[in-house]
């Protein structure tokens, strides 16, 4: 049994709610039926950091009082039946959570009529979740249909102080004051943010499997790049194509901008492995992951500015001796796990030649070491044929370093080669 089936047994038997026993769930329906011989299965995911307005303007230092935030995301499995998991692993002070509601999501702040539905929490309409603490609230029959938009309000009455958030979303978050969550329009809804706050998991119930697929690292991940409210960074583009190649499944999203592989981090995040339990081997129903980070750890003796702290310079076998402990880990736990090359960087603003010749022997181990299960080799995927230590200009984004939509598409395209080979 998991870290995370471990906590919701324990925080459900506080709150009087049976969830989860010796790791299938058992679970009651608004409507009072109930199912068994299935069990959760994580269907979206976002990775949190502490309160910080270090890489950009957001509501995660002042936190919230009197407010409801609306946020949509992408599930990437169906069902029939959903359950919600709230975090404030790196809060201050308990979070109270006065209510929250489902929907359908509907144009910018708006949902679809006939879709909100409550959630509770151990049968109460809100919760208290202590500091350095996750909640996952109560299951309710909702259909929902794999990559297509969920809506998440949640009112907040109470201050939260700092929040736990996602920074880059790349999904527009809106703001209301007062208590807004069961509002179809969104009128009230006239402040809006690019990241999502406290909101960490989506599962679905179904059958036990573990097809699914956590796409893990740092701002190539988690998007950097792409186009806001147009789901496309490349865990995006990856679910897509797999449903199109008739091998649906499961893609979890847990890259962090900024995030690093050998330093934890004040302003973006513990790193790989210190988060990595959490963010990889706590997700259920998955069989692989897609390692793609080490960049910045590359980059980040370059740049003085406080939310590269700490930078010290990381060599190759620093690098590699980190990606060994992540094999280590995921094998242990049963997983697959697929290195990624890492993309050219030329002209970005923390590239040296120090960090290319790090970067190119990173990747010759990548390739050639046979520690990995399998490669993406997203540098050849991405370079420009012509210079191969810059990104091609047709995929880049314009920081010499993220690629574009065209760029996270391509990304997408070689892993699913690697993820529907005779390998998989």
């Amino acid at each position: 049994m998991s870290f995370r089936q471990v906590r919701t047994v324990v925080l459900s038997a506080l709150l009087g709610v049976l969830l989860t026993v010796s790791g299938t769930a058992l679970y009651v329906g608004a409507s009072g039926s109930s199912r068994s011989h299935e069990t959760w299965l994580d269907s979206w995911s976002a990775a949190q950091i502490p309160a910080g307005d270090v890489l950009g303007p957001n509501w995660s230092t002042a936190g919230f009082a009197g407010h409801t935030i609306r946020q949509t995301v992408r599930p990437t499995l169906a069902g029939e039946s959903v359950r919600i998991t709230l975090s404030n692993l790196f809060g201050d002070r308990p979070l109270p959570i006065a209510s929250a509601t489902i929907a359908q999501a509907g144009e910018g702040a708006a949902v679809r009529s006939g879709t909100v539905r409550p959630l509770s929490f151990g049968g109460a309409p809100g919760a208290m979740i202590p500091p350095g603490a996750e909640l996952t609230g109560d299951a309710i029959d909702y259909p929902v249909n794999a990559r297509q938009s969920l809506t998440v309000t949640l009112y907040l009455a109470r201050p939260t102080g700092p929040a736990t958030f996602h920074y880059l979303a790349n999904s527009t978050t809106y703001r209301a004051i007062g208590d807004h969550s069961a509002d179809i329009d969104g009128e009230a809804f006239n402040e809006s943010s690019g990241s999502w706050y406290y909101l960490t998991g989506v599962e679905v119930a179904g059958r036990p499997n573990r097809d699914g697929v956590v796409v893990f690292g740092d701002s190539l991940t988690d998007g950097a790049g792409a186009w806001p409210d147009m789901d496309n960074r490349y865990p995006d583009v990856l679910a897509d194509r797999l449903a199109v190649a008739g091998r649906p499944r499961a893609v979890l999203n847990t890259g962090i901008g900024g995030n690093r592989v050998v330093s934890d981090s004040a302003y973006v995040g513990q790193r790989a492995a210190t988060r990595f339990r959490r963010d990889v081997l706590d997700k259920e129903g998955i069989g692989t992951v897609i390692l793609l980070s080490g960049i910045n750890d590359i980059g980040a003796s370059e740049v003085h500015e406080p939310w590269m702290r700490p930078n010290p310079e990381v060599g190759a076998d620093q690098l590699i001796a980190e990606y060994r402990l992540l094999i280590r880990m995921a094998r242990a736990d049963g997983l697959r796990i697929v290195g990624g090359t890492l993309p050219p960087y030329r002209g970005a603003l923390y590239y040296s030649e120090r960090g290319e010749r790090v970067r190119d022997a990173v990747n010759t181990w990548i390739r050639d070491s046979g520690e990995f299960d399998a490669v993406v080799d997203f540098e050849r995927v991405l370079a420009d044929p012509a210079d191969p230590d810059v990104l091609a200009a047709r995929f880049d984004s314009g920081d010499h370093l993220h690629p574009g939509p065209a760029g996270y598409s391509a990304m997408a395209g070689a892993a699913v080669g690697v993820l529907t080979g005779p390998a998989d």
